[in-house]
């Protein structure tokens, strides 16, 4: 096994290193890649290259490196676009058709059961706005017990409060009768009553 160098890296390593990982960039390789290869040569380690990269040589080549990402991006262009011409110049092959796999599964499709597939799918649409419309109903009935209910216990209120003046006036006439006692017919014509405003009955001579 080749012992690594750790000694300090001259001018010309220097550019074997920029010179290769530039090469790397054109070819859309990676800087890895370019690290072991420099350090096979110069018999150091790829971490030991990728260090010195990051570290010094990569700052003197900033102009480098753009253009070489340049060129990596007009290479790809250049090769879509020559795919392209090769594909459309192909000459057409007097050869059948041999069908794929997912042709023939379209192919087996029936018209019934494209139509099942879109009935299913139907039906699944109308289950869901049928849920919809049942979400509305229910809170439309919340709305309306909430009111029918504010309105019943209005309602029983009203209620409570005519069977208490019910009774209080049942409760005046029989202190009126009691106050006009067991005389004749004549004397209960002369007198009349008014209620005070306590509630008491107050006798009124005619």
């Amino acid at each position: 096994m080749p012992l690594t160098r750790q000694d300090a890296w001259s001018q010309d390593e220097d550019l074997l290193l920029a010179e290769v990982v530039l090469r790397n960039i054109r070819e859309g390789g990676t800087q890895l890649k370019a690290f072991e290869e420099v350090g096979k040569q110069l018999s150091r380690t790829a971490a030991a290259c990728g260090f010195r990269w990051n570290s010094y040589v990569r700052k003197q080549y900033k102009s480098g490196i753009e253009l070489a990402k340049k060129q990596r991006k007009e290479a790809k262009k250049q090769a879509k676009t020559q795919e392209k011409t090769e594909v459309a110049a192909a000459p057409v092959s007097d050869a059948p058709n041999i069908p794929s796999e997912q042709e023939k599964k379209r192919s087996n499709l029936s018209i019934e059961a494209v139509k099942q597939y879109l009935d299913d799918l139907y039906v699944k649409a109308g289950v869901a706005d049928s849920q919809d419309v049942n979400k509305e109903k229910i809170r439309g009935l919340e709305k309306q017990i909430y009111y029918l209910s504010a309105e019943n216990e209005k309602l029983e209120t009203q209620l409570r409060s005519m069977e208490e003046d019910y009774r209080a006036l049942i409760d005046i006439m029989e202190r009126a009768k009691k106050r006009v006692g067991p005389k004749g017919e004549d004397q209960k014509q002369k007198m009349n009553f008014q209620v005070e405003a306590k509630g008491n009955l107050e006798k009124v001579e005619k």
